[in-house]
C-alpha cells in the first residue's frame, strides 16, 4: 500500500478542522494596553528584568526579527534586541483576553475545543454539519469576527483532521489561513524534517535520525515495527500516523481535564549543596500535591525537573507503587529522585510535577496525544 494518501474521491462528503491560533497573542495583548508600543520589538518574561533569571514568554514579531524567541533566557534575548520593551507577565490580562476570544468563537456556533490561552479547534456542530462547505470563507469570517471584538489577530488553519489543522496555521501566519488536506499533506511537508510536525521536538527527531529517519515522507513509510520497537507501541503507532498527516477528526468541547499538576522555580542564586536542593524539592512537592488535593484526585507518578547552570535540563520521574493521597508519599517520591543529581553540579532551576489519576481511573502516560498541545 502506498504511503502517501491521495485525494477523496470525488462526491464524496469532506470532513473539516478548523485551527485558530492568535497572533503573538501575549505581546499583542500588551501592546493594546500600551498603544505606543506597536511597531516596536517588545519581550515579555519574568518580572520584566532582564538582570533577573526568567525566560521569555513571547516576543513580538519585530523582537523575533532579531532573533528573540519563546523559552530563551531573559538576559540572552535582551542582549540580541537592546532596543527591546521588556515586560513582566501578567497572567490575569492574558486570561481576560484569552475568554474574550473564546466567547466570540463560541458566538459563531461552532463547537469550540480550546487548546490554551491563544489557540482552539472548531468543529461544525452536529445540527449544521454543512457549516464549513466553505472552510476558506468561513475562516475568514472567524477572524473578522475576533478582531471586531478583540483587536486582536488571529490566523486559521483548515484541515481534514486535527493534525492537518494544527501544522496549517503556521503556513497561514500571519493574520491569513492555510489549507492542509490528505490533497497536498506530502507536497507541503514531505521534504520537510520530522521536526516540523505537531509533537515532535529535538529528543524525538534525533531517536528518529537515529533510524534513518529525517524527513516526514521518510516518517510515513518508515517500518512502523521499528517505531515501536523505538517509542512503544502506543506513541511507536501515533508517529508512524503523524509522518501520514493522520488523526482525530473529532472537536471535543469538554472541559478539558488536567492530567497533573506543576510546580517550578528559577533560582537567582544557585543551589550549590544537596541540602539546598532537597529543600526546594519538598517545597514544590509540597505545592504541587496541594494542586492535586484540591481536586480530590490521588497522585500516581511523580517527576522532577533540574536545570544545571548553565543551562542543561533534564527531567527523571517515578511511578508510586500505588495512587496516593498522602502528602508524605508523593514529597518523599520527589525527594528519592534527587539522589540521581550530581552533587557537584549547581542548579538554577527545579520543578515537580505530580500525575494524577483520570477519572476514570486510567494512567494519563497512557493516553493518546489527540487533545491540546502533543
Amino acid at each position: 500500500m502506498s504511503a502517501e494518501p491521495g485525494p477523496s474521491t470525488p462526491g464524496t462528503t469532506v470532513h473539516r478542522v478548523l485551527h485558530v491560533d492568535l497572533d503573538q497573542f501575549i505581546a499583542a495583548v500588551e501592546v493594546l494596553r500600551r498603544p505606543e508600543l506597536a511597531g516596536r520589538p517588545v519581550i515579555v518574561g519574568g518580572r520584566g528584568d532582564p538582570t533577573e533569571r526568567a525566560v521569555v514568554s513571547t516576543a513580538s514579531y519585530e523582537a523575533r526579527e532579531f532573533g528573540a524567541r519563546s523559552g530563551m533566557p531573559l538576559r540572552i534575548a535582551a542582549r540580541k534586541v537592546p532596543d527591546a520593551v521588556i515586560l513582566p507577565v501578567d497572567h490575569d490580562a492574558y486570561n481576560e483576553a484569552s475568554e474574550q476570544v473564546m466567547a466570540t468563537l463560541r458566538g459563531l456556533g461552532v463547537v469550540v475545543e480550546v487548546l490554551g490561552w491563544d489557540e482552539a479547534f472548531l468543529g461544525a456542530p452536529a445540527t449544521d454539519p454543512g457549516m464549513f462547505a466553505d472552510p476558506e470563507a468561513f475562516a475568514a469570517r472567524v477572524r473578522a469576527a475576533v478582531l471586531d471584538a478583540t483587536e486582536l489577530h488571529c490566523s486559521v488553519g483548515v484541515g481534514d483532521n486535527k493534525v492537518r489543522a494544527k501544522i496549517a496555521t503556521d503556513f497561514g501566519k500571519p493574520r491569513g489561513t492555510f489549507v492542509l488536506t490528505a490533497a497536498n499533506w506530502f507536497e507541503v511537508m514531505g521534504d520537510r524534517d520530522t521536526i516540523a510536525l505537531w509533537g515532535v521536538g529535538s529528543k524525538v527527531s534525533k531517536r528518529l535520525l537515529g533510524h534513518g529517519i529525517r524527513t516526514v515522507r521518510e516518517l510515513a513509510a518508515a517500518d512502523e515495527d521499528v517505531l515501536v520497537a523505538e517509542f512503544g507501541p502506543r506513541m511507536g503507532r501515533w508517529y508512524h500516523d503523524l509522518g501520514r498527516g493522520e488523526g482525530p477528526t473529532e472537536v471535543d468541547d469538554s472541559p478539558w481535564i488536567a492530567r497533573g499538576h506543576s510546580r517550578e522555580s528559577t533560582y537567582q542564586r544557585n543551589l550549590t549543596t544537596p541540602a539546598e536542593v532537597a529543600d526546594a524539592v519538598a517545597v514544590l512537592a509540597e505545592q504541587a500535591f496541594a494542586d492535586t488535593d484540591a481536586e480530590g484526585r490521588a497522585v500516581m507518578r511523580v517527576t522532577l525537573k533540574v536545570r544545571y547552570a548553565p543551562f542543561f535540563t533534564f527531567t527523571r520521574a517515578r511511578k508510586l507503587p500505588a495512587p496516593t493521597r498522602d502528602r508524605a508519599e508523593v514529597v518523599a517520591a520527589a525527594l528519592a529522585l534527587t539522589a540521581d543529581l550530581d552533587p557537584e553540579r549547581e542548579v538554577r532551576l527545579l520543578g515537580v510535577r505530580a500525575e494524577m489519576v483520570m477519572p476514570d481511573g486510567g494512567d494519563p502516560a497512557e493516553r493518546t496525544p489527540v487533545r491540546g498541545r502533543l
